[in-house]
């Protein structure tokens, strides 16, 4: 897909919603907002993230009000955004519990997807200062310098962020690998740091909800990485259930490697 204008402004107005999002969230971190448990097993909920929410709702549909609209926090009006030519893809803050906790590794994570592909993308740590961006054929870039994804091919040794349990023997042929475990409780700022080669892979074995990954995911592969689901098909987005199943990442070859490795 070629870099046109409309890109470019889109890419601009995620860049300007991420920062004004940085702005309503950070004073609420450390400053014991309301935390309400939205129930099934969806985990916890802040004052913050919903103030959030609703200033991106505003926000980009004012500007874009033929895109549809999904995100972690609204409810889905799936017969609408199934119509659209492009769809926001937003996670107002990706690591709710970490925010909550007083941990510095939340984001905002911002997307608009095409006929199933993400086009444009941000990733914003504001209490790090971390703006990762991406336009599909454009390449991805953190704080406006380029990114390039690692190269390394070998899985014993590669650095991964991952949760503990998914390192258990039972989920691979003939034991884990030796990977040396790390982790980050945001998937969009996994992805994206593995897109910045500080680490060599990251995976989830869960289903995944698309908002925790779209932005993310273009952002790595425009840093030349590889992104699919556990039966390494890549993932397509605004889906009528917007979920993948799980998400394997990294530099191509040692995205195959973990492939070809898990039962």
């Amino acid at each position: 897909m070629p870099v046109t204008d409309d890109l470019t402004e889109d890419l601009e107005l995620l860049i300007e919603a991420a920062r004004n999002a940085g702005e309503i969230a950070s004073p609420y971190w450390q400053a014991n907002p309301q935390v309400w448990d939205k129930g099934g097993g969806q985990g916890p909920v802040t004052e913050a993230d919903l103030a959030v929410d609703r200033m991106l709702h505003e926000y980009l549909l004012s500007e874009r009000p033929d895109y549809g609209w999904l995100s972690e926090e609204t409810v889905d009006t799936t017969s609408e955004r199934l119509g659209r030519k492009r769809v926001f893809i937003v996670d107002p803050i990706d690591g709710t519990r970490s925010f909550i906790h007083g941990d510095r590794n939340w984001a905002h994570s911002l997307a608009i997807a095409e006929e199933g592909q993400v086009i444009a993308a941000v990733v914003f740590l504001p209490l790090r200062e971390r703006l990762f961006a991406a336009i599909k054929g454009g390449g991805a870039c953190l704080n406006g310098n380029p990114l390039r994804a690692g190269k390394r091919c070998d899985l014993d040794g590669a650095t991964v962020l991952a949760p503990r349990q998914h390192l258990s023997d039972e989920h691979w042929r003939g034991g884990s690998p030796k990977f040396i475990h790390k982790f980050r409780p945001s998937l969009a700022y996994r992805l994206a740091l593995v897109a910045q080669g500080r680490y060599d892979a990251m995976f989830t074995f869960r289903k995944t909800w698309e908002w925790d990954v779209a932005a993310g995911t273009l952002i790595l592969s425009e840093a030349g990485g590889q992104v699919t689901d556990l039966l390494g098909q890549r993932p397509v987005f605004n889906q009528p259930v917007p979920q993948l199943d799980g998400m394997v990442a990294g530099c191509p070859q040692l995205a195959q490697a973990i492939l070809a490795r898990l039962k």
